[in-house]
């Protein structure tokens, strides 16, 4: 592998052209018109314009992106997260155009994008999952009856769904109605599929994701775990790692299932099973998520690992060089997901170091944030002995923080932080939601 194309935009273009830098290799950076004057367009070593700002005409447009591939030499696409990284017809267009594409194949992410089939995909392969409709349904009909099957509350769900989109929690069949209607239209706008999919609601879970990497010789590795919980409409906004609130039994159980059904669908890559933690031995396969995660540098900074340089030597064919036994944890990471509510220039910026920080960010003093991408703009991630010198050296950090000209949540996260149920661990899916809606 000598040159990749990296199919995204942001703070993870930015990881993927260091990565590459790593391991000498080039680098081709595509772009919209509106970040002509990205971070990561000046940090590659070639950069291909592929349209206008809209996403669909740019970021999504495949042909524009595999033609930039094949115009710039490029032997590898790495898509990131988001956009095109889990789209099945993407990875089957690379492949047809002879161009690796850094991640599982076509048919693995098709079967685990869609949520009835990687259902049954992980039941085969003896995953434990939530009580569900087992098959996707279009109609109100369908909906209802498998709603009586599982008993109520049930959560509502995009087939097609993902990023907290398409999702509502139904507590009667008196409202099945109007909120079947409402997401399914979501659906349909947000991901050009209306097939919806159900499963029993759990009132107090925690989210546990397991990270995994496996190569094409049929070894594969569970790299740790993270905590997910602290989520505001269905979006992660803080990250931990490890999950203190796991017990050692069930991690390595989780582990284990993980790693098993990974080698069962034939998995290549890192990638992510996401479960719904209900106590000790009690938990459930939500999904998976076959990609880098935004998350990943706290699984870095725990393992030791560079999962960006795993997934780019897998994707050159070499087999992974640790076993399960390698595999080490140490310490303790957190990581806060910085996010602009407004677009605007940066006038002052000032993102602190320091023992135990890592910042993962595109941003520039004088560059403009624009209006038509996601809101995450930086991750700040802490790691230290502890869970609560942690939190405090994160305080710190974000307390130090300036990013001046436009609005962002840094303050929203310092109160966050300070809070007294999340400084204790005592939270689930729904803490940071009611929280919200009470203050």
């Amino acid at each position: 592998m000598k040159k990749v194309l990296i199919a995204n935009r942001g703070e993870i273009a930015v990881r993927i052209i260091r990565a590459c830098r790593l391991l000498n290799i080039a680098t081709v950076a595509v772009y919209s018109t509106a970040d002509r004057s990205a971070l990561h367009v000046q940090l590659a070593d070639q950069a291909v314009c592929i349209g206008p700002a809209d996403v669909q005409h740019s970021y999504l447009n495949q042909a524009s992106i595999i033609a930039a591939a094949e115009m710039t030499g490029a032997d590898a696409i790495h898509p990131g997260y988001g956009f095109l990284s889990e789209n099945a017809e993407f990875a089957q267009a690379c492949q047809d155009a002879g161009i690796k594409f850094i991640g599982p194949g076509a048919k693995v992410i098709a079967t685990m994008g869609e949520k009835s089939a990687a259902r049954k995909t992980m039941i085969a392969a003896g995953v434990p999952v939530v009580p569900g409709s087992g098959n996707e349904f279009t109609t109100l009909a369908q909906g209802t009856a498998a709603a009586e099957q599982i008993g109520y509350p049930i959560m509502l769900k995009a087939s097609a769904g993902g990023g907290g989109k398409g999702m509502r929690v139904v507590d009667s069949p008196e409202v099945f109605g109007r909120l079947f209607a409402l997401t399914q239209s979501e659906a349909e706008h947000a991901f050009g599929d209306n097939h919806m999919y159900l499963e029993k609601y759990l009132a107090h879970p925690r989210h546990i994701e397991i990270q995994i990497a496996a190569d094409q010789f049929g070894n594969a590795i569970a790299v740790g775990e993270r905590d997910c919980t602290i989520q505001q409409h269905h979006q992660k906004v803080l990250e931990e790692a490890p999950a203190i609130a796991l017990d050692e039994a069930s991690r390595q159980k989780m582990f284990q299932i993980s790693v098993t059904a990974a080698k069962a669908i034939h998995y290549e890559g890192v990638g992510t099973l996401e479960f719904l933690f209900d106590g000790p031995d009690h938990f459930y396969f939500m999904e998976m998520n076959t990609r880098i995660q935004v998350e990943h540098p706290i699984t870095e900074l725990t393992s030791g690992l560079d999962l960006v340089d795993l997934q780019l030597k897998i994707a050159d064919g070499k087999p992974l060089a640790i076993t399960q036994a390698d595999v080490s944890r140490r310490g303790f990471a957190l990581e806060c997901r910085v996010t602009a509510r407004t677009a605007g220039k940066i006038k002052l910026l000032h993102l602190p170091g320091g023992h135990g920080i890592r910042v993962d960010d595109a941003l520039y003093q004088g560059y403009t944030v624009p209006a038509n991408y996601d809101a995450m703009i930086a991750k700040i991630i802490a790691f230290g002995p502890d869970r609560q010198s942690v939190i405090r050296e994160m305080q710190m950090t974000i307390d130090e923080t300036v990013i001046d000209g436009i609005q962002t949540n840094l303050d929203f996260l310092m109160q966050l932080l300070a809070e007294k149920d999340f400084q204790a661990n005592h939270t689930d899916i729904n803490w940071l939601d009611q929280l919200t809606e009470t203050s």
